[in-house]
């Protein structure tokens, strides 16, 4: 009964107007500079890169009309904050697939020297050096500060509720969470305290609409953790049409499938996640696991997609695909990758003790950073 319902679709019911946000920035951006083209520069590590770090980029790129970001290298990385989660590989990939963003450029210094700046002023022709509000410090100096002498550096406000910190904290609980520790959430996602208004999923959400004749896809999963395992398969399946839609799961059918304290990010953040996939044209939100005639009709689908791996809770053998199997558009494709989120906890796990140390001191700053912001006491 829980999923004997009408989807959500982003771009049929709650964006009844569809508003290209980047489109008309971009125009003021150009009308403020005499039509010229404003180049963008945000750097940072961008480790088990999320929504938070996608609304960065898009805030960045609203700023001007075309984004470069800068992936620290993890040599510097390890040098100013310890090793990344993610290989270097993983994490280009990750900014690469934002489609807020125009081009990467790999292998940056973490701390930003001025011969560091000259050299990316010159080569990638940068009118602003973009950061969010929040210190950036190391060994007392700020990040920032060659880039703030400029006078060609600019912030945005960060995005509240949502940090690398704030999901490190959520896997190591899942761990507590999965030993039996008591817990006062059902699953992780429960733990979020980010604010999913309607106006930050319009700025998500794509103004393109499938053309006449054009091949619609239809690919769903739990998209937890969005992850480079699940941008590879996306890339795939985008290979196979012109337009795809993607499915999101609901948080209460992953709980009953998955492990315990599954999912970690609730449907909203996962929502964000893929939306701000440039591989994804459209997304349904929760919807029925079951494809029924109606939802192929309705989303004018020329292809149902699955894609095998161990982040799957359906297999392609499953009932939910009996109809579009006799309508002959299920297609099972191959995986394009072996990661699972099961590897990205794993990693965490295999580094608790000191990750469980850095966690304490950076959440203390995050709490400490937002009381000052807003002029909260400190809860006791």
């Amino acid at each position: 009964r829980a999923h004997n319902r009408i989807p959500i679709h982003i771009g049929a019911i709650l964006l009844v107007v569809r508003i290209q946000v980047l489109t008309m920035r971009e125009a003021c951006a150009q009308d403020e500079n005499g039509g010229k083209e404003v180049r963008i520069f945000v750097d940072g590590v961008f480790d088990l890169t999320h929504y938070g770090h996608m609304n960065a980029f898009r805030l960045a790129r609203s700023l001007g009309t075309h984004l470069i970001v800068g992936v620290n290298s993890e040599e510097t990385i390890r040098q100013c904050k310890g090793p990344p989660l993610y290989e270097e590989q993983h994490r280009i990939a990750m900014v690469g697939a934002c489609k807020f963003v125009d081009t990467v450029v790999p292998d940056c210094p973490y701390i930003m020297n001025k011969e560091y700046l000259e050299w990316v002023f010159r080569e990638h022709n940068i009118d602003y050096i973009v950061h969010g509000d929040d210190p950036c410090i190391v060994n007392g100096e700020d990040v920032y500060a060659t880039a703030k002498q400029t006078g060609r550096f600019k912030s945005i406000p960060r995005t509240e509720g949502v940090s690398t910190t704030d999901v490190i904290g959520r896997i190591l609980e899942l761990g507590d969470m999965q030993d039996g520790a008591p817990c006062d959430v059902a699953y992780l996602g429960q733990k979020s305290r980010f604010l999913a208004t309607g106006r930050l999923l319009r700025q998500f959400a794509s103004s393109k609409e499938p053309a006449a004749g054009d091949r619609v896809a239809y690919i769903a999963g739990c998209w937890d953790m969005f992850h480079p395992g699940h941008v590879a398969i996306l890339k795939a399946a985008k290979s196979r049409c012109d337009y795809l839609i993607v499915g999101v799961y609901g948080d209460s059918l992953i709980q009953q499938r998955k492990k315990k304290g599954f999912p970690i990010m609730n449907l909203n953040e996962r929502a964000l996640s893929v939306m701000g996939c440039k591989f994804v044209d459209d997304v349904v939100l929760d919807p029925s696991p079951t494809i029924s005639p109606q939802m192929v009709a309705s989303l004018s689908l020329s292809e149902v997609l699955h894609c095998p791996t161990k982040d799957s809770i359906y297999g392609p053998d499953d009932p939910i695909y009996t109809t579009v199997k006799m309508d002959n558009v299920f297609h099972c494709m191959d995986a394009p990758t072996t990661m699972h989120v099961g590897d990205v906890v794993a990693k965490i796990e295999a580094n608790r003790s000191a990750l469980q140390t850095k966690y304490k001191k950076k959440s203390d700053a995050e709490n400490a950073f937002y009381r000052d912001k807003y002029g909260l006491k400190e809860e006791p």
